[in-house]
């Protein structure tokens, strides 16, 4: 599905279903040189379970118009024209990596626009070394290559090989390799330089879903620690639940490909609170 957003082209994939903004609308937005397609699974779960879905491809990422956007501030409200684009009113946000950080900012900027968040692969700062740094910028192919060894929990049959001919590294690799020269320095710069997620954090008024990878080595899990407990404080005091911190272990950065199950149950939990479908889940 294509919409204009400030004078480009966007793409959401829907997840094979026909997009309704009067059912409840969940929105995911993908890390780092990535698109819609990191998704895939948990996209057409829920699109098939009673949601209406939009899995963003972000500014100049997979088949969206534009130039990478430098700051999650801009990020963030681009994503809200997107939302008006689309017609939503009010949507789950379920961010991955950078995306993780561009769901709290719009849930901090645009409150009344965010009925949930859930952060996946998140952490505050997200600090990004000075040699990826350098790396992304000078010398993509050897980003790449760091990027896809420390995204994933283990290099053995399991989950590197789930099947005959599948290889999930192959897979995270090429689809790194799509995106547009030049992406990977923007989105790392932006992610590196932003400061506004313990401010976002404790001035959260939606329900919050963490999901992590225990073995994460890209957003090692104790980096998340400040934000869950921004998110705790805001919840008590706006008399709300605590947010639902899931732990995944044995599970690395790439945990929409590595652990797509457990992903599943933990956001599908997490649904049925914040944003309960229209059909059985």
């Amino acid at each position: 599905m294509q919409v204009r957003v400030e004078g480009h082209r966007v793409y959401a994939y829907t997840g094979g279903v026909a997009f309704d903004p009067a059912q409840p609308v969940v929105v995911f937005l993908h890390g780092a040189q990535n698109d819609h397609s990191v998704w895939i699974l948990q996209s057409r779960y829920f699109a098939h379970h009673g949601y209406a879905v939009l899995a963003l491809d972000l500014p100049g990422h997979g088949r969206s118009e534009g130039e990478p956007l430098p700051t999650i501030e801009a990020l963030g409200r681009w994503v809200v024209a997107a939302l008006d684009a689309f017609g939503v009113t009010r949507a789950t946000l379920v961010g991955h990596s950078m995306g993780s950080l561009i769901a709290l900012e719009v849930a901090g900027a645009a409150p009344d626009r965010a009925g949930g968040i859930a952060l996946v692969g998140t952490a505050f700062p997200m600090k990004v070394s000075d040699a990826l740094l350098a790396a992304a910028r000078d010398d993509e192919a050897r980003a790449f290559d760091m990027i896809n060894f420390w995204s994933h929990s283990t290099i053995n049959a399991r989950p590197g090989s789930p099947a005959p001919g599948f290889s999930i590294f192959n897979q995270n690799r090429r689809l790194m390799e799509r995106q547009k020269p030049g992406v990977l320095a923007v989105d790392f710069s932006a992610c590196n330089a932003w400061q506004g997620g313990f401010e976002r954090a404790d001035a959260l008024r939606c329900p919050t879903l963490f999901v992590l990878g225990a073995r994460d080595a890209m957003t090692q899990p104790r980096f998340a620690r400040g934000l869950i407990e921004g998110a705790t404080r805001a919840a008590a005091t706006a008399g709300r639940a605590a947010p639902h911190v899931t732990e995944i272990p044995d599970c690395g950065h790439a945990i929409a490909a590595e652990a797509p199950g457990a992903l599943r149950e933990a956001l599908r939990t997490f649904l049925r609170t914040a944003q309960p479908a229209t059909l059985p889940g």
